[in-house]
C-alpha cells in the first residue's frame, strides 16, 4: 500500500471528510483492520485566505510547496491537495517535488465520462468557476462546462467562504444552490460538479435535480485506488 500525502486545512471541515473516506474506502476494499497510510500536513487556512484576498498567489504557492516537500520527505508516494481552488497552484508545486500530485479535475472528469455525460455544471469558489485551472482540464477531457450567471457566482462564492468554511449550513443557502443548479439544468447541464470540497455539506443527491459529482468523494476514492494499485 502506498502512503498518501494529504495537504489539508482548506478548510479543516472538508479535510475531515477526506480522512473518513480514505480510511473507510480502504477498509471496504481490503477488509479486516485495514485503513489508509496517510501523512497529513494541515495548513492554517487563515493565511491562505488572506493571501487570496490580496491576490498573493505566490505566497500560497510557497505555503503549499513547503507542505508538499515535507510530505515527500516524510515518505509520501503521492500528494492529494484537499481543495479545488488551490489546484490553481499545482504547476508551481509540481516543479519543486519529485512525486506526483493526484489532480482533482482528472479524477472528476473520468468519473463523469464513465457516466456518459458530456455537458456539466460547475459550482465552486469564484476562482474555480471563472478561471481555467479546473475548467481547462475538464474541457481537455471532452466535457462542456457550464457556470452560473454573474449574480449567482457571487452567491455560490459567498456561501462557501462565509458559511461552509466556517461550518455553517443554512437551509436558505441550500435553496439558493438548488435554484442555481436548476438554472444550469435549463441551460443543458446533464450533471453538476460540487467543485468546492465544502459544498457536499450543503448539497447531496437528494437536494439536486441533476446527478451530483462531489469532488471530495471522487478525489478521495481515487486516492485510495492509486494507493492500492501496483503502478
Amino acid at each position: 500500500m502506498k502512503t498518501i500525502g494529504l495537504i489539508g486545512g482548506m478548510s479543516w471541515e472538508s479535510t475531515i471528510t477526506y480522512y473518513q473516506i480514505l480510511n473507510s474506502c480502504t477498509a471496504k476494499k481490503l477488509g479486516g483492520f485495514h485503513c489508509s497510510k496517510i501523512l497529513m500536513y494541515n495548513v492554517d487556512f487563515a493565511e491562505l485566505e488572506d493571501n487570496m484576498s490580496k491576490g498573493n498567489w505566490d505566497g500560497n504557492a510557497q505555503i503549499l510547496t513547503k507542505a508538499a516537500k515535507t510530505l515527500e520527505a516524510g515518505g509520501a508516494d503521492f500528494i492529494v491537495i484537499a481543495t479545488n481552488t488551490m489546484h490553481k497552484l499545482v504547476p508551481q508545486i509540481e516543479k519543486q517535488i519529485s512525486i506526483p500530485i493526484l489532480h482533482i479535475s482528472d479524477a472528476t472528469a473520468a468519473r463523469i465520462k464513465r457516466n456518459n455525460l458530456t455537458k456539466i455544471g460547475l459550482l465552486g469558489t469564484r476562482f474555480t468557476m471563472t478561471e481555467d485551472f479546473i475548467k481547462q482540464r475538464l474541457t481537455k477531457a471532452g466535457l462542456e462546462v457550464i457556470i452560473p450567471e454573474e449574480k449567482d457566482l457571487e452567491i455560490v462564492d459567498n456561501v462557501i467562504f462565509n458559511e461552509l468554511c466556517l461550518g455553517k449550513v443554512k437551509e436558505e443557502s441550500r435553496k439558493e444552490y438548488q435554484r442555481i443548479i436548476s438554472s444550469m439544468k435549463d441551460k443543458g447541464a446533464q450533471g453538476v460538479i460540487l467543485g468546492c470540497t465544502e459544498i457536499g455539506m450543503l448539497i447531496g443527491e437528494k437536494d439536486s435535480v441533476l446527478p451530483v459529482f462531489d469532488t471530495t468523494v471522487i478525489h478521495a476514492e481515487e486516492a485510495v485506488s492509486c494507493a492500492l494499485s501496483d503502478n
